[in-house]
């Protein structure tokens, strides 16, 4: 509660304020009926007396929170009055003593549900008998979520007030939570399409995971000052008046391109600050353009603007003519303005700007507010169902089931045909064999190939929209191992691993036998724990699978020995040991005693802000910003502990850096001499290719801190002809 200077009075003052601020807002969506009004303020003072006393770290009474929650459930994302009185009872049932049987009996069934979806699993026992408690939260999201879409809505306001107020957490909870944001809440608003809040979340995962690059493209964003108002003059203020004189009604929108979406396309495309062409925008969205005009005027308003200013033809892009699969529709170009600066220009009508801006929740939203429009169509129920359909495969850990919904969240959709004509949705990149799969389970499990536009094709042929398919089969045919690698879809992998899960029980029998003969013959007791330590060992999710590899010999009896110390000490136990007496990092008190590792994804060197993630008995180090580490610290927050560099403590760690540069005689030998002798850094590995007159290499090499990688990416970038150097 530092700096939080706590005055009642006042505070009461704000509650007030922050209410009066909420129901005004609900207004201004729909008028509301006294049954609404009454039921928000029944709400709001039952939770308010439920959190009376208890203050958030910040220091400020705790019901700011969920008023705050319940007025981003209104202005953010557009939701009614039943969203905001479970956005103000989110958390009495996990804070407080009152129970959902008490909510359901005031507010009704509907906000008990929700409520319930939205709160935290917190079961001492589930912990114990799980892979993950977050885990088993997020698949509550998941299931919840199934039978109501509120749910998913009010974690993410919950989870973006969160993020905004992060600042008064301990460093290793700021990580934590920033990670679990990152690989779950993020992507869902991109699923949904809510990106104003998926990019304020993107930003601020940013700021506290790689608060170094964040501080670095923010400053170059800063160092631009001036140069909207120059655009204003010699662009904007030129497109308004075409506009007007047009007779269009319109809004017009500016903006600068966000920390995180800089860093995002610097990553991707391997350029630097300097070369962003979008780092300014502008939307011009059309009001009262009837539906059956709206891609003519658009059409028409793109004329007037490239009429004037040139456009890059390599940027032009109709969405109005093929839409994106999410619904998204608009005409985007880039024109070169007056002063020199690239300029994207998106041209939309309003409702266009809608399902932009809140992509299949509109949809939803949309419902919501005409349920007696019957709607052909709606983008969120149809995923609701896909989503109820992945949850039927009851054997799925729930680290498995949400990392497979997770990878679907991005994944763009191919439309394919039948024989007959009935189209099938799948991911991009989907086979033969998936389609098989999609059609039925038996289908696919025969399956040899396929014609596809009549052109026979095997089970791995990547298809693409449009394709029309006829799979081939064969009775003899039945799945493999190999099969898993020829499929993308988590229906097709996990019909074939329950096909192949049947096979395997039949060496149940022999597996168990060969199991008892080696326990018998190490003396060691064959009971459920040492059971458990055998399938934790070998990594192993099922009964079947470890009696399978027993039976057929892929587990030998001297690896059994090894996972009950049996065996000789392998090779790496001495590298860890060597490795824990140089130590160079401070960690939590509780784990002193590990020996730890740097982790050779992310490749940490001194300097770093780094977090340790516990794992096999060592504690293995990452940057925080590494994808790995987050996914870690998402699923398995007992695992994170806190680390630092030690002061004063030199030790040379293998880092990469990636490099592109003009080809030319003497290039290789220039850096060589620049990174050996006057730098005196050790070199492990160099590769330098050159092709149609561009160099491109990786150089693996040993450096003590961040400020010595730093300085030689910088001495490289000074080399003659040298275009890009980042580190990997």
């Amino acid at each position: 509660m530092t700096g939080y200077v706590i005055d009642e009075a006042r505070e009461a003052r704000e509650m007030q304020a922050c209410y009066d601020e909420l129901v005004a807002a609900c207004r201004a969506l729909k008028p509301l009926t006294p049954d609404e009004e009454a039921s928000i303020l029944r709400a709001y003072t039952m939770a308010r007396e439920a959190h009376a006393g208890t203050r958030r770290k910040s220091g400020e009474p705790y019901i700011f929170h969920p008023l705050a929650v319940a007025l981003i459930a209104v202005k953010e994302v557009g939701l009614g009055p039943t969203a905001v009185v479970a956005a103000l009872l989110h958390d009495v049932v996990e804070d407080t003593d009152i129970t959902l049987d008490e909510l359901r009996m005031v507010f009704g069934d509907r906000v008990a549900e929700i409520v319930d979806g939205v709160t935290k699993i917190d079961d001492v026992m589930l912990m114990q008998q799980t892979e993950s408690k977050q885990a088993e939260n997020y698949r509550k999201i998941l299931l919840s979520m199934c039978n109501d879409a509120y749910v998913i809505f009010l974690k993410l306001c919950d989870r973006l007030h969160n993020m905004r107020t992060l600042g008064s957490m301990k460093d290793t909870k700021k990580l934590i939570i920033a990670s679990e944001t990152s690989y779950l809440y993020i992507p869902l608003a991109h699923r949904l399409g809510l990106y104003s809040i998926k990019t304020e979340l993107e930003e601020l995962v940013m700021r506290y995971t790689n608060p170094e690059k964040y501080a670095e493209i923010e400053a170059r964003i800063a160092a631009t000052a001036g140069t909207e108002e120059r655009l204003e003059e010699c662009l904007y203020q030129p497109v308004r008046r075409m506009l007007d004189a047009a007779g269009y009604h319109y809004t017009l929108k500016t903006r600068i391109k966000s920390v995180y979406s800089c860093y995002k396309k610097m990553e991707n495309k391997g350029i630097d600050f300097d070369e962003i062409y979008d780092l300014y925008a502008m939307r011009i969205i059309l009001t009262d353009v009837p539906r059956e005009r709206e891609k003519e005027e658009c059409f028409k308003v793109y004329s007037l603007i490239t009429g004037q200013f040139p456009p890059n033809p390599k940027r032009f892009r109709d969405w109005i003519t093929q839409p994106k699969n999410n619904g998204y529709e608009s005409l985007q170009t880039t024109v070169m303005s007056p002063i020199g600066r690239w300029v994207e220009i998106q041209i939309r009508t309003e409702r266009m700007d809608t399902i932009a801006e809140k992509g299949m929740a509109a949809h939803f939203l949309y419902k919501e507010a005409h349920p007696e429009e019957q709607l052909e169509n709606n983008p969120v129920e149809e995923w609701l169902q896909q989503i109820r359909t992945s949850l039927e495969q009851s054997d799925k850990s729930a680290l498995d089931l949400v990392e497979e919904f997770k990878e679907s969240l991005y994944t763009k959709e191919i439309y394919l045909f039948t024989p007959h004509g009935k189209t099938i949705t799948l991911p991009s990149h989907s086979t033969v064999l998936d389609f098989a799969y999609a059609i039925h389970t038996d289908l696919g499990h025969h399956c040899i190939g396929a014609k596809v536009n009549a052109r026979v094709v095997g089970r791995s042929e990547r298809l693409h929209t449009g394709d029309q398919v006829q799979v081939l089969t064969t009775e003899n045919t039945q799945p493999t191992e190999e099969w898993l690698g020829e499929c993308q879809t988590p229906h097709a992998r996990e019909a074939i691993k329950l096909a192949l899960r049947a096979r395997r029980k039949e060496f149940t029998a022999e597996g168990k036998h060969r199991l008892a003969e080696y326990m018998k013959s190490l003396k060691v007791r064959n009971n459920p724990q040492n059971f458990g330590q055998l399938k934790r060992f070998f990594n192993q999710k099922s009964d079947v699978d470890l009696y399978y590899d027993i039976a057929v010999g892929t587990i030998s009896e001297h690896q059994v020995a090894e996972c009950f110390g049996k065996a000789h000490p392998a090779p790496q136990l001495f590298f860890l040991d060597k490795y824990k007496d140089i130590h160079p990092f401070l960690l939590d008190r509780e784990y002193e005693g590990y020996p730890t590792e740097t982790a050779p994804c992310c490749k940490p060197v001194q300097g770093d802000q780094v977090v340790g993630i516990v794992r096999d008995g060592k504690i293995m180090v990452h940057r925080t910003n590494c994808r790995e580490a987050m996914k870690e610290m998402a699923n398995h927050e007992n695992h994170t502990v806190r680390a630092k560099w030690r002061p004063g403590e030199q030790l040379s760690l293998l880092s990469g850096i990636a490099l592109t540069a003009i080809d030319r005689k003497g290039l290789l030998q220039e850096i060589t001499l620049h990174i050996s002798e006057e730098l005196d850094l050790n070199m492990r590995a160099i590769t330098l290719e050159a092709s149609e007159g561009v160099a491109r290499g990786i150089i693996m090499l040993y450096v003590n801190n961040i400020d010595s990688l730093n300085g030689l990416i910088g001495k490289l970038k000074s080399i003659d002809g040298v275009e890009d150097v980042h580190r990997i």
